[in-house]
């Protein structure tokens, strides 16, 4: 069984994640493996009863190893719907079915996920992969920011969905330089350039709003506008009257930035943090910032790598732990059966594959195979040493550049530091 429990809204959004991937990763053979979601209200004779009468549909089936699977997989359902009276306050989903592994064998597998949110709809199918797209969904961002940056030669457009950045799309306009041609006369040159100006002006307010509005339900869900861009063309913008009054009711504010193309999307939310103070972008972003401040400095309290990490939390040195959601590892205890050798190890996790799939080779004392003995999730692992010094644990999405950064150029694994340690 798979329960999502109370914890951090980033920790909690990483388990549930990750529990995604590995569903997504398995694979039957034909139209085997079942997919059941039940949501809060359904009752559940009923769902039994429908997986009897598929259970009798199966006699239908052609292949004979597909009815076999298929029947035992609803069998494994009706057996563990026996201790439910009726389903968890959100509801749950039942994946089941007989698993490919190695060759041609298969491993019949049941999992009860209790999804973080209440589901809202009843779903019964059969496939060669899992249906996840309803839990996929709670993944989703629920709120929103549009973002704009604009001067009178360009616009781009972008939305702010939790920690990422979305850019959508930019226009250039085709208002004339502050130089004059020959023959036209300064007033005339100047009227046709602010008829071009207000002309560029009313495309992007027209292209704003149509963008913004058409967000899945924007009322709900966008919580408002961040204008960017060189005064005094933003204020010229948003003074105008050049968006929709549902849309221009939600700016929250303009602000300096020097770039008006895809580069200033991400200038306009450092530059707006203010306003999007508590938001996880902006908190992670100035951890981020922290770590790399002190990085550079000659006795900058920072750490990096798995190595130097685990030793800082060892010592109790470690003040911010900080881990990349990008993190697919796990922490091995490996032993020797002949000899009581042990070692530890970190493995990356791979997708569709299990620990146990893992090649250990042979104990380098006494050459007998090597053997799994304990097993942990590394950021579970790193978690729990944190926890025993008092550590704050962050996990950091890779959706914006910082993040990013911690994944790619530092192992999604590093810290700021109490005291400098030399580890």
């Amino acid at each position: 069984m798979t329960e999502i429990e109370e914890m951090d809204p980033a920790r909690l959004r990483y388990e549930f994640k990750k529990m995604l991937e590995r569903l997504e990763a398995k694979q039957g053979s034909g139209t085997e493996l079942i997919s059941l979601y039940i949501p809060p209200d359904k009752q559940i004779y009923d769902v039994t009863a429908q997986l009897r009468d598929e259970f009798g549909q199966c006699s239908n089936i052609k292949s004979k190893q597909t009815k076999t699977n298929v029947q035992s997989a609803i069998s494994s359902i009706l057996s563990r719907l026996k201790y439910f009276k009726k389903p968890p306050e959100n509801g749950m989903a039942i994946f089941c079915g007989s698993i490919n592994t190695v060759g041609d064998r298969t491993d019949l597998q049941c999992e009860i996920v209790y999804p973080p949110e209440p589901l809202g709809l009843y779903m019964y199918r059969c496939s060669s992969n899992f249906e996840l797209e309803p839990l996929k969904a709670m993944l989703e961002e629920k709120y929103v920011y549009g973002l704009l940056v604009i001067d009178r030669r360009e616009a781009y457009w972008g939305f702010l969905r939790g920690n990422r950045i979305e850019p959508i799309g930019g226009s250039t306009s085709t208002v004339p330089g502050k130089q004059r041609k020959g023959g036209q006369s300064a007033a005339r040159f100047q009227r046709l350039r602010l008829i071009a100006i207000n002309e560029f002006y009313k495309k992007v307010g027209d292209h704003s709003s149509e963008i913004f509005m058409a967000e899945k339900d924007f009322f709900e869900r966008f919580k408002g506008l961040l204008i960017g861009g060189p005064s005094p063309t933003k204020e010229e913008f948003a003074e105008g009257g050049y968006l929709h009054h549902e849309v221009q009711k939600r700016v929250l504010g303009l602000f300096d930035v020097a770039y008006t193309n895809e580069s200033g999307l991400p200038e306009l939310v450092d530059a707006a943090a203010d306003v999007l103070k508590g938001m996880a972008v902006v908190k992670e972003k100035d951890l981020m910032n922290r770590f790399l401040k002190e990085l550079v400095k000659d006795d900058g309290l920072a750490a990096y790598g798995e190595e130097s990490v685990r030793a800082n939390l060892e010592t109790g040195s470690v003040d911010i732990l900080l881990l990349s959601d990008r993190l697919r590892e796990s922490r091995l205890k490996i032993r020797c059966g002949a000899c009581g050798y042990v070692e530890e190890r970190t493995i990356k996790s791979e997708s569709g594959k299990t620990v146990r799939d893992i090649e250990l080779g042979n104990c380098p004392k006494c050459s007998a195979p090597l053997q799994i003995e304990e097993e942990s999730d590394i950021i579970d692992e790193l978690t729990a040493l944190a926890d025993a010094s008092g550590t704050k644990v962050e996990i950091i999405s890779d959706e914006f550049e910082e993040g990013s950064v911690l994944y790619s150029a530092f192992g999604g694994i590093a810290a700021i530091l109490r005291y400098r340690t030399g580890y």
